[in-house]
């Protein structure tokens, strides 16, 4: 308990003690600073620099990656499924190549058929413009001979001997249709007493023959072979009697067919009469319409009909002696146009099935599997050959950069080598990506036998023109502002008595390189800067009495 007495009581003596020191300065400090005490602004522990005269060789650094010039992303103009990859990442194809191809069956298809058309197209134009053959002028003028004349044969009417043919066929049918009719009824009413008489006699004929020829072929199967007959006679009489027999009894069967088609009447010869009066009735009715015809002469129809035809056969004459019509001949050509129009469309979907190589590179990317659809980036390569580094220049050095400026790489992978390089390309905007402004320049990389790769860093170095005799300032004096793209610096200027003033001036600037740059203007060779802000250093003290004679 005593010693947290003793612990409490020392805290308290030390806040009278720091309460008693408050105090003390809020009552002296007036004192300190009263209107005759002098803040003056000495010179601080701050470094200083002094422009000079020297040589400056120009030159800007900066990084990048190491790019192909030419990359190519290649997917499929037509739509399919793949058929067959014919690269791996990392092989070397040369423009032309062929790297992926699709399923052509379909392609190759509307390839062959559109050649059969053009071809045929060909071969209708040139059948138009061909002249004419001589036959193929006598038969045109034959079909206008023969038109001519069946029109007018229309107009005249029938002749006397026409009439009298008519007529005559017209009797003619009419006498078949009544020898028809009689057959029908023939047919239709059975046979006579006599014929069934006849027909019965015919049948018991039939019967005795085939009676008479069954005991014949019977008395020879029972007949033993002996000194008059072998037997091979007796096979030989067997057989034939056997044959006799079965005529015998298809002669039986006829006359029995007779004798009942005769008692009863028989269909198909009714069917057939039948038949024979129809087709006679129209054979008679065709001769009394084409004796009508005759008769009354034309109708319009039929001469109508008749000077159409006339008037395409001296048509289709017309055109072989004149040739064929321009708008015939125009019709013709659009058509073989069409044609091959077809055909090219068809040829590039076909030749567009398969993926082409557009330059000399190495494979970076496969994205395909055969008897998959083919769909999106499916191929993608680079031209190592073509390499490029893509740097991001400040724009405090943009100004010392040109298009065709040498420079120098430094890889990453191999720090002790350097590589010659000049500059391709400045972009005319600045890079939007960063806090700082920077212009994006591109490097052609010269040759090298370093195995380069698309994707190595490097660091660049632009290399400029080199000065003599030109003020210089360490790059650490000047002040940049890049809102308004202006530099300035602290200028030191010393008084008679000795007190140092700081002044923000602006200056103008030339070349530079990683620790010196040019002043070209608002500075003086042995002006000293201060480098750093300019802030001023009050000094306490006592006011200074300035002596003054009297």
């Amino acid at each position: 308990m005593k010693d947290l007495w003793q612990r409490r009581k020392k805290w308290i003596i030390a806040g009278l003690v720091i309460l008693a020191l408050a105090l003390a300065f809020v009552l002296i400090g007036p004192l300190l600073f009263q209107q005759n005490a002098t803040a003056t602004t000495t010179a601080a522990e701050v470094e200083q620099a002094e422009v000079f005269v020297g040589d400056l060789s120009s030159e800007a650094t900066a990084s990048g990656e190491l790019e192909a010039r030419r990359r190519a992303a290649l997917a499929p103009l037509a739509s399919g499924t793949v058929a067959e990859v014919l690269v791996a990442v990392g092989d070397e194809v040369s423009a032309g190549d062929p790297l992926l191809r699709l399923d052509t069956t379909g392609p190759a298809r509307d390839v062959a058929t559109a050649q059969q058309a053009l071809v045929a197209q060909e071969a209708s134009l040139e059948d138009l413009l061909a002249p004419p053959t001589a036959a193929d002028l006598a038969a045109a003028e034959a079909a206008v001979a023969s038109a001519q004349a069946q029109l007018d044969a229309l107009l005249d009417g029938p002749s006397e001997t026409e009439l009298a043919a008519a007529e005559a066929n017209l009797r003619a049918a009419q006498a078949d249709l009544s020898a028809a009719s009689a057959r029908l009824q023939t047919a239709q009413s059975g046979a006579s007493d006599e014929a069934l008489r006849a027909a019965q006699l015919e049948l018991e004929i039939a019967q005795r023959e085939a009676t008479s020829a069954a005991e014949r072929h019977s008395t020879i199967l029972v007949t033993e072979p002996n000194a008059f007959l072998t037997a091979e006679t007796l096979a030989d009489m067997e057989l034939n009697a056997r044959a006799a027999a079965q005529q015998a009894n298809a002669n039986l069967a006829a006359a029995q067919q007779a004798y009942d088609d005769l008692v009863n009447g028989n269909p198909a010869s009714v069917s057939a009469a039948q038949a024979g009066v129809a087709s006679a009735a129209a054979q008679r009715d065709a001769a009394q319409a084409q004796l009508d015809l005759l008769s009354e002469g034309p109708t319009a129809a039929t001469v109508a009909s008749a000077r159409a035809s006339l008037a395409q056969a001296q048509v289709r004459l017309e055109q072989l002696q004149n040739g064929p019509t321009g708008a015939a001949r125009v019709a013709a050509e659009v058509a073989v146009e069409s044609a091959r129009i077809n055909l090219e469309r068809a040829e590039r979907l076909l030749a567009e099935a398969t993926l082409i190589a557009p330059f000399d590179g190495v494979i970076t990317a496969v994205n395909a599997r055969v008897g998959q659809p083919a769909a999106g980036i499916l191929v993608e390569m680079a031209d190592l050959g073509s390499l490029q580094v893509a740097l991001e220049v400040d724009e405090v050095d943009i100004a010392q950069v040109q298009v065709g400026q040498t420079a120098e790489l430094t890889p990453a992978t191999f720090p002790d080598d350097t590589i010659p390089a000049e500059v391709a390309a400045i972009a005319p905007e600045a890079s939007a990506n960063s806090e700082l402004v920077t212009y994006r320049v591109y490097l052609d990389v010269g040759q090298s036998e370093l195995p380069l790769r698309a994707g190595m860093t490097a660091d660049a170095r632009l290399l400029a023109e080199e000065l003599t005799g030109v003020l210089l300032l360490p790059n650490r004096a000047i002040q940049a502002d890049r809102a308004t793209g202006t530099y300035s610096v602290n200028l030191v200027t010393t008084g008679h008595d000795g007190a140092e003033t700081i002044e923000t001036v602006p200056v103008t600037i030339g070349l530079r390189d990683n620790r010196y740059t040019q002043i070209t203007g608002g500075l003086a060779e042995g002006d000293v800067v201060q480098i750093g802000d300019a802030l001023p250093v009050q000094s306490f003290g006592p006011p200074t009495v300035e002596s003054s004679s009297e």
